[in-house]
């Protein structure tokens, strides 16, 4: 888990874990000026296991003239604020400089893919729109999710109870969504490759669009059924001013793991493996192809290389997401012994939003062009939509 003060939730959004039973155990003491708890605080809970007392100080109020007021949060609050996170100035600098670089690279890139497949019309392809997706929560990620996650990591939080509701609620829907797509783009590789007469008949761009839709849709309803209890009474397991909180009971934390982790990761991996199976039959296949072949058979083959080449970028795609992904809730499982170590975990599954966009880079020559376009602001053309980019 993150620092104390933070030491909370996790969702689906690959923002921590945290079950009732370990959050009295990991979360920072309250200041406070005196030794018994605090009845009216939900997190003092006497049925939470492994609870501990919020005292800083003990006996009279005068012992905690020790407590600096510029380390509270709200000073004016001297028994109920949060102390500020405490690190090293360099840690401190060069965490906010490698976060916020990742973060702008992120916005940058993906708004590349953003703008460069919502306007070539040769790019309005099913493969293309699930990529436009994923670009999208990529995007997302790269505007919301790490900046808050800086703000979490580096300074008290002073935007209120319903604001950091609505930042866990909005990440854990983007991260959703980006699993989502992922399972949607091996589906549709699956098909491309498995049942290549019939694909582009049962994967239209209508189609997709669909899907694309009931993606999101799902995981705003799971997001909402996710923190219900939260969504009813923000901030209710806030034991301090200026500490943004959400914690997950074991129930939910257990039907988390199996349908945002066990359930899709198993769906990619048998399908990109009979995937990798058939693409390997198909490449020796053409290989040993006779050279003398009718045209028809030869645009044939033209289309199955193409399609070859759109499964290695995927595959490639999916494997990076899965490498930046697993980490995190292996270390989130594993529990208190890997507990310092998950920050950095989390910022490897944040990378892979910034990771996306260079991908396409390196294997797809019409984002490249399109990205020269972009810059060079021909896209202001008229007629643009139409430049051919294939």
């Amino acid at each position: 888990m993150p620092h104390g003060r933070n030491a909370c939730v996790g969702t689906a959004a690959a923002t921590r874990y945290l079950r009732k039973e370990e959050y009295m155990v990991e979360h920072i003491t309250r200041p406070r000026c005196s030794s018994s708890p605090d009845d009216d605080d939900p997190a003092s809970d006497q049925n939470l296991p492994g609870r501990q007392q919020h005292t800083i100080c003990s006996g009279s109020c005068q012992s905690c003239s020790s407590l600096k007021m510029e380390e509270l949060c709200f000073p004016q609050l001297l028994n109920t604020s949060c102390r500020k996170p405490t690190s090293p100035w360099a840690n401190f600098v060069l965490l906010n400089i490698v976060l916020y670089f990742i973060s702008l690279l992120t916005v940058a890139l993906n708004l590349l893919v953003i703008i460069s497949v919502s306007h070539f019309r040769q790019l309005h392809t099913p493969t293309n729109i699930l990529l436009l997706s994923l670009a999208v929560s990529d995007f997302l990620v790269g505007l919301l999710v790490i900046p808050g996650e800086i703000l979490l990591k580096t300074s008290c939080w002073f935007l209120g109870d319903l604001i950091c509701l609505l930042y866990y609620y909005v990440s854990v829907i983007i991260v959703c969504s980006s699993i989502g797509n992922m399972v949607l783009i091996s589906v549709d590789r699956y098909v491309a490759i498995c049942d290549p007469l019939h694909y582009t008949t049962r994967v239209t761009v209508k189609r997709v669009k669909l899907c694309v839709c009931l993606c999101w849709l799902c995981a705003v309803s799971y997001c909402s059924l996710l923190l219900k209890d939260d969504l009813t009474q923000p901030g209710r397991y806030n034991s301090c001013h200026g500490e943004c909180v959400i914690v997950m009971n074991h129930t939910a934390g257990v039907v988390d793991l199996v349908v945002i982790v066990i359930v899709p990761i198993s769906v990619i991996v048998v399908l990109y493996m009979r995937v990798f199976v058939v693409a390997v039959s198909q490449a020796r296949a053409m290989r040993s192809h006779i050279t003398a072949v009718t045209l028809q058979l030869s645009v044939n083959q033209k289309t199955k290389k193409s399609e070859l080449k759109a499964a290695r970028t995927l595959g490639v795609l999916v494997v990076v997401f899965l490498i930046c992904f697993c980490p995190f809730y292996c270390v989130t499982l594993a529990g208190d012994a890997l507990v310092s170590s998950s920050s950095a975990w989390l910022y490897l599954f944040y990378l892979n939003s910034c990771l996306n966009p260079l991908i396409y880079a390196l294997f797809y020559s019409w984002f490249r062009k399109a990205v020269k376009l972009i810059v060079s602001l021909q896209i202001l053309q008229p007629g643009s939509c139409s430049t051919n980019i294939l």
